[in-house]
């Protein structure tokens, strides 16, 4: 059954939660570094969320918030497993079911370049120089 805890400050809990549970921090903005720093010093980090329209905050946020997924404004469930890393941060720690050291190349895509010079005009002499010919 789902569950909804609001917390005075993000340093109130002591243990990672799995659920569906969701913990909400209300606080003034003014207040953003503060709550992003106790939310950290929890050393749990497999999902942060934030509900903001203002593009700067996300931004602000997701260069501090030490977590594995970064949620802005929709559920914060549901990561995609073998699509999305899920492997969190810190004490929720990493593992290859949905993350982990070798999830990286899921995301790679090979690229190739080709520019032919000869086609816009260059000098194709210039291919045949060598440090040796001192050309």
């Amino acid at each position: 059954m789902p569950h909804l805890f609001q917390l005075t400050k993000g340093s109130d809990l002591k243990e990672e939660a799995f659920g569906p549970i969701l913990h909400v921090v209300t606080f003034k903005a003014d207040a953003l570094d503060c709550v992003i720093e106790e939310i950290n010093s929890t050393g749990f980090g497999l999902t942060f969320g934030i509900q903001t329209r203002l593009q700067e905050r996300v931004q602000y946020v997701r260069e501090r918030a030490r977590a594995g997924n970064i949620y802005v404004n929709p559920d914060m469930v549901g990561a995609v497993v073998g699509v999305q890393p899920f492997g969190g941060r810190g004490l929720s720690g990493t593992g290859p079911k949905a993350g982990g050291p070798n999830y990286l190349m899921r995301f790679v895509t090979e690229k190739a370049y080709t520019d032919n010079i000869t086609a816009a005009g260059g000098n194709t002499t210039l291919l045949n120089l060598t440090e040796e010919s001192g050309e």
